[in-house]
């Protein structure tokens, strides 16, 4: 039988958490993936969504992890300072990030949102983390599960993923912004063909030119993308807080017609590759 290979959303929301009624059926919290390969876990990001995935792994003794980041704006990381593994040394979590040249970089950016007046309690009390780095375009591996990166277009810079493990493949394309002819061609190219397809879909298209130069995409965008590149499950993601539970059956009605398979991402919801 084939191992394991599935991906549960803990946080689908971007830039802020969005507590309260109107996003109880898709979720508030901000983005935190976790991906399971046969023994392995990875997990995308620690946004809000992290507080729970992290008591979840201390339930399960899930003692090793590796936390890869797709960038580090607030709504990605405000989760580490509430991440209970991070503070036990009796756990491995190696922080990486593929936007920095530097690992200490990575290192100061925790640093700087965990220090006073910010924050009462020191980065140095994260006794289970280690800090790493890589160079987004590169390609390496996490045991048996392969991983492909690409620079994405977003201010300040992030990171896109592609995992491949046992024939499986996963793309996780959060925060792009179409626009640059030649990063929006490779993202194509670096989709193409995948199972499953996490994507920025932030706004409609008809929101879109108020929001140039924020850094993210459409939901339609995402189908036509996932219709050229062959992807078989694209997968909206990324909620603008502002749009509630009612607006987001309306997309997920439009995005199963327009393309089989697709879907709008749920909070606490497992896709198994």
């Amino acid at each position: 039988m084939a191992r394991e290979f599935s991906l549960r959303f803990w946080g689908v929301r971007g830039s802020t958490p969005t507590p309260g009624p109107e996003t109880l059926r898709y979720g508030g919290e901000t983005t935190s993936l976790e991906i399971r390969a046969g023994e392995r876990v990875i997990l995308i990001d620690c946004g809000s969504g992290a507080r729970k995935l992290g008591r979840d792994l201390m339930e399960r003794e899930q003692r090793d992890v590796d936390l890869l980041f797709t960038h580090t704006h607030l709504d990605h990381i405000c989760g580490l300072p509430f991440f209970q593994p991070a503070y036990d040394a009796g756990y491995r979590v190696r922080c990486w990030a593929g936007h920095f040249a530097d690992p200490r970089c990575l290192m100061e950016v925790v640093s700087r949102i965990m220090s006073p007046p910010i924050f009462p309690v020191a980065a140095e009390t994260l006794k289970g983390v280690t800090f790493e780095t890589f160079l987004a375009g590169s390609t390496w591996s996490l045991g048996d599960v392969g991983i492909e990166t690409m620079r994405l277009n977003h201010p300040g810079g992030a990171c896109g993923y592609r995992f491949s493990f046992e024939g499986r493949s996963l793309a996780i394309i959060t925060d792009h912004e179409h626009g640059d002819a030649e990063i929006d061609a490779a993202v194509e190219a670096f989709v193409e063909g995948v199972d499953v397809m996490v994507y920025d879909a932030m706004y409609c298209d008809e929101e879109l030119p108020k929001f140039r130069g924020w850094g993210h995409s459409t939901w339609e965008e995402a189908l036509r993308l996932a219709a050229r590149a062959g992807v078989k499950r694209p997968v909206i993601f990324h909620h603008d807080p502002a749009r509630g539970d009612d607006a987001l059956d309306r997309i997920s009605e439009e995005v199963v017609r327009r393309h089989e398979g697709a879907l709008v991402a749920v909070q606490g919801e497992t896709i198994d590759l």
